[in-house]
């Protein structure tokens, strides 16, 4: 077994590195998980304004659109003060001034007029309150068109009754993106980064110098000694899956285990560990020094990552880098990645989309596989 103890004692050298790159992995894991939780689109919750109103009509169509407003915001009644109210304004003590005309129930109703209306300059939260005042006096005209009163008008354009609203869970994911997901997206990055470089070490070390003559001229057979690389880069993509997986049991050990998806994750995650050992190999024998390797594993790892979904969610790509994307192995590991994360059970179609993700990871491995045979045929003839 001497070339698989030299293998690992090459593995030996490069253990800072590997250990580095797992403290990334799980410390960006980590905050984005972080970041993630704290960005859900369901935690949305309608803003308070500070509105000041000027009511010159005191009419019943002017108090129901102070008490509609009253609904949503914390309303003050002003005086009719200009130099009060720009002091307010200048303050943020009253961020939207209203001003309600004497004959307010005439000029807006029967004659379509807008209210006046002063805001803090650059504020976003003036256009929600100009929407809600636009939906009171839409409804408004349309009872007075109808044939209602002015008081009836008042009464009808109020907030509606509450309704109760049940959440059909559909997909068995609860509505919510399960914490997992997000460890998993990252794994490109690990097995790109650590396979390539450690095995892109490992073969410039066994290429340097006169040790490959010397290796031709042992008593090992060729055979024995590819057969031995095999086993040796097997068994640190092997540890390597490992690692990942034992942590994403201790992190999400109940949450990962009963999720319907479970088995595929781990499929999904081999797939794309072939699929980084195959291109460590292939950049192993393409490089010849260390400076060489640095510069080409970063540019695979960071551009595949970049491009494919990892750093940046597929979701929030325009669809022609998702088109060029769909030529790299990693874009089809993250589509696979999300849609595991929207099924809390995977049948029917869905699992049909999920076998073809798989499928085509391990295309790409095989493709890489046959590059780095034909790559390496080449560099014993030559």
């Amino acid at each position: 077994m001497t070339v698989y103890k030299g293998y690992m004692k090459i593995l030996k050298q490069n253990k800072g590195l590997i250990l580095l790159y797992l403290v990334i992995f799980f410390s960006v894991t980590m905050m984005f998980q972080a970041v993630a939780k704290n960005d859900i689109p369901g935690n949305y919750q309608a803003e308070s304004v500070k509105i000041g109103i000027v009511d010159s009509d005191g009419g019943p169509l002017a108090r129901g659109l102070i008490s509609y407003l009253e609904h949503f915001h914390k309303v003050t009644l002003l005086a009719d003060d200009t130099a009060a109210m720009q002091e307010k304004l200048f303050y943020r003590d009253i961020e939207y001034i209203v001003r309600i005309p004497s004959d307010f129930f005439d000029t807006c109703m029967a004659d379509g007029q807008k209210l006046s209306v002063t805001k803090v300059p650059g504020s976003y939260t003036s256009f929600y309150v100009d929407q809600q005042i636009n939906s009171f006096l839409n409804n408004a005209r349309t009872y007075y068109a109808a044939g209602f009163s002015e008081e009836e008008v008042s009464e009808a354009s109020q907030m509606p009754s509450t309704v109760e609203v049940n959440l059909l869970d559909t997909n068995g994911t609860a509505g919510a993106t399960p914490n997992f997901v997000y460890y998993f997206r990252y794994i490109p990055y690990l097995f790109l980064s650590v396979l390539c470089y450690v095995m892109g070490n490992i073969l410039a070390a066994f290429r340097r110098g006169d040790l490959p003559k010397r290796m031709q001229a042992s008593a090992v057979s060729m055979h024995r000694q590819n057969t031995e690389s095999l086993l040796a880069a097997a068994t640190i993509a092997i540890v390597l899956w490992a690692i990942t997986i034992i942590a994403s049991l201790f992190f999400y050990h109940d949450t990962l285990i009963n999720h319907g998806g479970f088995i595929y994750f781990l499929l999904n995650s081999f797939m794309m560990l072939l699929v980084a050992l195959t291109i460590s190999y292939l950049v192993g024998l393409i490089t010849t020094n260390s400076n060489m390797l640095s510069g080409i594993v970063n540019v695979i790892s960071l551009g595949m990552c970049f491009l494919c979904g990892t750093f940046v969610p597929l979701e929030y790509m325009n669809s022609g880098v998702k088109t060029a994307a769909q030529f790299l192995p990693v874009y089809w590991y993250e589509k696979t990645n999300d849609l595991l994360a929207q099924f809390g059970s995977i049948t029917g179609d869905v699992r049909i989309e999920v076998l073809q993700g798989l499928g085509i990871q391990l295309v790409f491995a095989v493709a890489f596989v046959c590059i780095a045979m034909a790559i390496s045929k080449r560099k014993r003839t030559i």
